[in-house]
């Protein structure tokens, strides 16, 4: 069963009862990110998530946490290019006293001077050691090829100088302009009674004062640069970009399907050609990527940097194929199938409801629906599959990105 409300100064809430089980998932969902950011503001979004968690009036930052573990529950939250989520876990019989702290947390933080200064050293460090994970770093270099040094391109982090110049007016600022009722979704999944969630936050987030959704684009321009950066590591780790179709077009589900055929497991195209036949790559995979307005598709491999330009060739030599010779009908079905089994394993968990649906409110303002998204997956056909393989592999649109003790960078 699944309810929705409008709380009077716009803040939307969605819930989903999921009967039969003994927790529940509640999330506060802003849409807001590193893509809405400023130069200035580069890495705000993020920061503003880490010290939401670092004391209000009512709880210090070590009195927040310990009261989540007093009742079991289990806290977090994440920041993205267009969504800044936080998000707690309890039995059910918990769901007040949990989802009271979360609101606690995300409305009354009060940013203390101490724990920014304390929080902008454990930040740095998470920057740090993003620079040491070379396959995160190929592939934030691989989001700058794409689309450049801002909207989508940027790097959720932030530069570290931004980081320690962050001000506490800085963050109130932002939180005031952003984190408003109509850029807001309140979202529950799990075994919890509708109007009971409803009361819930409409008693803790109703009393914000109205606002509309901020008005903020996403730049989208994209640079389809080849970015390289030499590291004295033992692998060498590479990517590829293809310019892919937004959340809302009609080939979205075609594209998933396709790209699980091509590089999203085991039975793929390129893990069958690339690591088990060639043995050129310990991990090869695509992914996708879809916003409002655009999307990729990206293709990753590390490997041994004797064998990165081999590799590369192969990896683009199973593209080239991919895009000639399309896919076959066993292909399809199977990727088909992949698609639809992962649509039913998210519907048993509440963490995956609570966020699907809260996105589906915050991004398109309806309430997501399996059941038509079974159907349409089941619609598709092979020919769609083909078809969106036109759609996507523009080898004039490649972006590229490599990281390594390389000569030179890899590549088309």
């Amino acid at each position: 069963m699944i309810a929705t409300k409008t709380l009077k100064n716009g803040v939307r809430v969605i819930v989903k009862r999921m009967e039969g089980l003994l927790s529940v998932t509640m999330g506060v969902l802003v849409g807001t990110g590193a893509a809405y950011e400023t130069d200035a503001e580069d890495g705000i979004s993020h920061f503003i998530e880490h010290m939401q968690f670092k004391g209000t009036d009512k709880y210090s930052a070590f009195a927040l946490s310990d009261a989540f573990d007093a009742l079991g529950a289990q806290v977090n939250a994440f920041t993205g290019k267009d969504l800044t989520c936080y998000y707690a876990k309890s039995a059910s019989d918990h769901a007040k006293e949990a989802f009271a702290l979360l609101a606690e947390l995300f409305l009354n933080a009060t940013f203390p001077e101490e724990e920014m200064e304390r929080e902008k050293g454990v930040v740095i460090e998470e920057i740090n050691m993003d620079e040491d994970s070379p396959e995160d770093l190929c592939l934030d270099l691989l989001s700058r090829a794409v689309f450049g040094n801002r909207g989508y391109g940027r790097n959720i982090l932030g530069p570290a100088e931004n980081v320690k110049g962050f001000t506490r007016e800085q963050l109130f600022a932002y939180k005031r302009e952003r984190y408003t009722p109509g850029n807001i979704v309140v979202s529950f999944a799990g075994n919890i009674d509708l109007t009971f969630a409803e009361e819930l936050a409409e008693e803790y987030f109703g009393g914000m004062q109205p606002a509309g959704s901020p008005v903020r684009s996403v730049e989208t321009v994209r640079e389809n640069a080849n970015l390289f950066r030499k590291k004295p590591i033992e692998q060498a780790h590479f990517a590829f970009a293809f310019p892919s179709v937004g959340r809302d077009h009609p080939s979205f589900a075609a594209t998933q399907i396709m790209n699980f055929i091509l590089g999203g497991g085991m039975s793929s195209r390129l893990f069958k050609k690339v690591r088990e036949e060639l043995g050129l790559a310990y991990a090869v995979y695509s992914y996708s990527s879809h916003y409002s307005e655009t999307g990729s598709l990206a293709v990753y491999a590390g490997v041994n940097p004797k064998k990165a330009y081999d590799a590369a060739d192969a990896v683009l030599s199973v593209i080239r194929e991919f895009k000639e010779k399309g896919v076959t009908e066993e292909e399809f079905l199977r990727g088909r199938e992949q698609m639809k089994s992962g649509n039913i394993f998210s519907q048993e968990n509440t963490s995956s409801q609570m966020l699907l649906y809260g996105k589906q409110m915050l991004y398109k303002n309806e309430v997501y629906d399996f059941e038509k998204r079974m159907a349409e997956i089941s619609a598709l056909t092979r020919e769609d599959i083909l078809r969106t393989i036109d759609e996507n592999f523009d080898f004039s649109g490649i972006a590229v990105a490599s990281v390594g003790n390389l000569k030179e960078p890899v590549k088309v």
